[in-house]
């Protein structure tokens, strides 16, 4: 089930994009719900071709949670060395963005990198829960871009500031909530061409992993999103291209990159 969340007519919804899933955009409708997918939301009747509504960022999240250093190859490409424990961070929820919005390039910065990257979706309040019941907690999956000013970033010595601009956190193109994330194509391409291309199954630490971690931290709320990490590949972004990442099994999130 694909769960998208959008705009038409002036007003915003929630609702099921319908359509087999190799269909081309065009080909696809969304059907609109009553109230949000975190409870038991109904049909209103009302259906729209996809390309006739504007896509939203799919959540609102009370918080990003992000792990860094978790593909054993972008540690390498970083120069870094694995650590034991999930390295775990937060991007504020301002710097969430949906598909086709543009990433914003700060005036300050003069290096920021693309970081594609699978996102979880908390589907339910919850707090210190075990790894074997981890999935039973998410709602579903999403593209993600951890955009990231990689100068801010290492100036600072923390990664608050070179993660947290708003527009560096594009989210879409929806939820899907049948879906295994445990080996997943991740790729992504800027101007069509591909700069990474890995596989969930090489995550250091995986999705149930992360969930128990995290949640063994902080309390986790229906819509906050986790961040699992992003293979080798990551590289800079440049006004006027356009920056795409696609999961196998959830589809391509592609947003276009100005100056601020």
């Amino acid at each position: 089930m694909r769960i998208a969340r959008y705009a038409v007519d002036g007003d915003v919804s929630f609702g099921l994009v319908q359509g087999p899933p190799d269909a081309d955009v065009a080909d696809l409708v969304v059907a609109q719900l009553a109230g949000h997918p975190f409870t038991a939301p109904e049909p209103t009747g009302r259906v729209d071709p996809l390309p006739a509504v504007r896509l939203l960022a799919p959540v609102l999240p009370s918080k990003v949670v992000c792990i860094g250093k978790n593909y054993a190859d972008h540690v390498a490409e970083m120069g870094g060395e694995a650590p034991p424990d999930p390295v775990m961070f937060l991007k504020p929820s301002t710097a969430v963005v949906g598909p086709g919005d543009p990433v914003l390039l700060p005036r300050s910065s003069e290096h920021v990198d693309h970081e594609a990257e699978l996102a979880v979706v908390i589907g339910r309040l919850c707090r210190e829960v075990p790894r074997e019941r981890a999935l039973d907690v998410v709602l579903g999956y999403t593209c993600a871009n951890d955009v990231t000013a990689r100068d801010h970033q290492k100036a600072d010595g923390q990664w608050t500031r070179g993660k947290g601009h708003d527009s560096f956190c594009p989210l879409g193109p929806w939820v899907e909530t049948d879906l295994s994330p445990l080996d997943l194509r991740v790729r992504c391409e800027v101007d069509e061409v591909v700069r990474q291309d890995g596989r969930t199954r090489d995550l250091l630490h995986d999705v149930p992993s992360l969930i128990a971690w995290v949640s063994s931290v902080m309390t986790l709320l229906p819509g906050d999103v986790l961040l699992t990490g992003t293979p080798a590949g990551v590289g800079p972004l440049s006004p006027g291209q356009v920056v795409s990442v696609e999961i196998e099994g959830i589809g391509t999130l592609s947003n276009p990159v100005r100056s601020r």
